[in-house]
């Protein structure tokens, strides 16, 4: 691979900040929360400390202040693995990358990322509004395939493959894992689990307006295969980290149980005690 990157493959805006992030290198720390909606940063970083820097372009907003005396960034993605693949090559070329040259540095820095979201479960036994963090996790939206360095296969996965009924879906698929030290922040979660990433809200997850879904028991067939819950984010964030060399992990609130038919009878209520349970366990 050539050290020095192209105009076209490397893009910056005009003050030398990467092109949809809309960062400098300076703006972030090395404790990243990823959260989807953009209007959930604030109501984050309201909780830090200091914030420093405020910076947004379409559906990435940043804030980067201090908590507790360390430095750190809660920053909106978007929904889907599509965002999750220009905010990971993005942060890694904050970090990673000299922008100003456009060459890779010698020496390689790791960051950790934090997943702040709230999920469906497709087991009957997981009660909603709790904690949820995922260690294994199947992305069917079928991206890390368009990178050809990407390989990852464990028990799970294995287990996973095997027993996965739909033919047209299953070259889709693939795998990562969570980093087991980031674990330790969240080891007094109420469940861990193994989380389904979907490249879609209705039928993907099983819903149906006039559309139909593949199969009327998609859901019920991942609980069979081993899957807690799901959401679209994770198996991006999960496998770019791999690959690049960062730390993950998601915490989930679980906000709908959609065996049982149950949603949160306080949504906002459910958010902020995710915000405070995550903020109190990554900086003490």
């Amino acid at each position: 691979m050539l050290n020095k990157l192209a105009a076209s493959e490397l893009i910056l805006n005009e003050d030398g900040s990467v092109y949809h992030l809309n960062l400098l290198p300076e703006d972030i720390a090395d404790k990243i929360i990823l959260v989807g909606d953009p209007d959930r940063v604030a109501k984050v970083s309201k909780y830090f400390d200091t914030v420093e820097i405020k910076k947004n372009k379409r559906e990435f907003y940043t804030h980067t202040g201090t908590l507790r005396g360390e430095r750190i960034t809660v920053m909106s993605t978007g929904i889907g693995t599509e965002n999750i693949d220009i905010v990971m090559n993005e942060l890694d070329a904050l970090v990673n990358i000299d922008l100003k040259n456009k060459e890779f540095k010698t020496e390689h820095k790791a960051l950790e990322l934090f997943r702040m979201g709230t999920c469906g479960s497709v087991n009957p036994d997981v009660q909603v509004d709790n904690m949820l963090v995922t260690q294994n996790v199947v992305g069917l939206d079928g991206l890390m395939h368009f990178y050809q360095d990407y390989k990852f296969e464990n028990e799970f996965s294995k287990s996973f493959v095997e027993r996965f009924p739909y033919e047209k879906i299953k070259p889709m698929l693939y795998f990562s894992e969570w980093d087991e030290q980031m674990g330790e922040y969240y080891k007094d979660a109420k469940y861990h689990g193994n989380t389904a990433t979907f490249p879609g809200f209705y039928a993907p997850q099983g819903r149906q307006l006039r559309l139909k879904a593949v199969d009327d028991k998609f859901l019920e067939t991942l609980n069979d295969l081993g899957i807690t819950n799901f959401e679209m984010e994770t198996s991006a964030i999960y496998a770019f980290s791999k690959l690049l060399g960062h730390k993950a992990i998601t915490v989930n609130n679980v906000i709908a149980n959609r065996r049982r038919g149950e949603f949160s009878s306080d949504h906002y209520a459910s958010e902020k005690n995710l915000i405070t349970w995550v903020l109190d366990r990554i900086i003490k």
